[in-house]
């Protein structure tokens, strides 16, 4: 195996067991390993670190596969991780109302860049860096064979491949679509989901229990959910008591699934307005009508894919934020959340808390959010924790 030498006083980060190896640290490479390929992490001393997947594209250079001398990098590891995660699942007592879940979650289930959501009898996998890329055929197999899928369907369609150096990938990898709509079941309420041009892989999953609370909180209230994309929240709220819903969204496609999703839950058309429009503009607009409401649900997308793009993305939360908080009544309640990588729970705190000292308002927080259980977060890679949301009440 090739080799990349570690800068002396830079290895602490991959003692502690962190996943990645950003490029600043490496001293050199011995050898030439080609892209996603396996190589020893050694100090500058010689001493063994770990056996890491290489990427001279990416600022992360190296994602670690193991800390283990004795272990090879191979099919028997895949098949190894892959079932202690689905084992995983199988003990968490939540997902017995689901049929849809996170079997793998990349770095925290040992097998980084990789990433398979379940729906039903179908499978959705992502392959995201370049180390899972350069296994592809293998991992393939392991999850064919563990498994059973009838479908094995690829969404790896996203810009990390881009600055992993890799093209973008969206088709059937095993199996064939099926005739009907793929539904799934979530805590009792049904879905119509789209794998092949929805968001992430068809269905936001890290939002499940937040759904759930969403439903529990929503009686008698009237609702407005931002960003709705096809309905999760909206119709957990409706489903929970909520006397109206108005759902934003600026995609036509996505507003489209959430009609559906209405109709077959059998919520009467009367209850919901929605609206095909930009959130920030309709916001605004609301604000101007002196509209108010008792819950509001904001869950937009990514604002700060990227540290280097936190800035501008403070600036959107905090905008949205202020807007929300100038529309609720007092005694309303604010689930927002943010589900950028480069903003931190302590940060989003701090621009809702900004927002809402700029709106003169009193708010208080009543829970703390975050993504579902089986979305797990490796002590070690703390960054898995990437879904941070508040339930707010406002006093005054």
């Amino acid at each position: 195996m090739a080799e990349i030498i570690i800068k002396e006083g830079r290895d602490k980060a991959i003692i502690r067991r962190h996943p990645w190896i950003f490029s600043g640290a490496i001293a050199r490479v011995i050898g030439t390993p080609k892209l996603g390929e396996p190589v020893n992490v050694v100090s500058e001393k010689g001493d063994f670190l770990a056996k890491a997947a290489y990427n001279p594209n990416s600022n992360i250079a190296g994602r670690i596969w193991t800390w283990d001398v004795d272990k090879t990098v191979n099919s028997d590891l895949f098949a190894e991780r892959l079932l202690m995660a689905i084992n995983s699942r199988r003990r968490l007592h939540e997902l017995n109302k689901t049929n849809a879940m996170r079997l793998v979650h990349g770095e925290s289930d040992g097998l980084p860049g990789l990433v398979i959501d379940q729906y039903a009898d179908i499978l959705v996998v992502q392959f995201l860096t370049a180390g899972v890329e350069f296994w592809r055929g293998e991992l393939i197999e392991v999850i064919l064979d563990i498994t059973k899928t009838k479908l094995l369907y690829e969404r790896s369609d996203v810009d990390v491949r881009l600055l992993e150096g890799l093209p973008l990938a969206n088709g059937i990898i095993y199996g064939q679509m099926p005739q009907e709509e793929i539904t799934i079941k979530e805590n009792g309420v049904d879905f119509v989901i789209d794998i092949v041009n929805g968001h992430k892989t068809g269905w936001y999953l890290d939002q499940r229990d937040n759904r759930s609370l969403a439903q529990a909180i929503s009686l008698n209230r009237k609702v407005l959910d931002c960003f709705c994309y096809s309905g999760g929240f909206s119709i957990n709220a409706l489903l929970g008591g909520a006397h109206h819903v108005t759902l934003v969204d600026s995609a036509a496609t996505a507003l489209a699934f959430a009609k559906q999703n209405i109709a077959i839950n059998k919520i009467p058309e009367n209850r919901v307005d929605i609206f095909e429009q930009d959130v920030f503009k309709h916001l605004r607009a609301l604000r101007d009508r002196g509209e108010a409401f008792d819950l509001i649900i904001l869950d937009p997308p990514k604002f700060a894919p990227t540290a280097s793009q936190v800035e501008r993305a403070t600036r959107a939360y905090k905008d949205i934020n202020l807007l929300a908080i100038k529309l609720l009544k007092p005694g309303g309640l604010l689930l927002t959340f943010s589900c950028s990588g480069g903003v931190s729970a302590e940060l989003f705190q701090k621009i809702v808390a900004g927002a809402a000292l700029d709106a003169d308002a009193d708010i208080i927080i009543l829970k703390h959010l975050n993504q579902a259980s089986d979305h797990p977060v490796a002590l070690n890679f703390p960054e898995g924790a990437y879904l941070k949301g508040l339930l707010l009440e406002k006093r005054t």
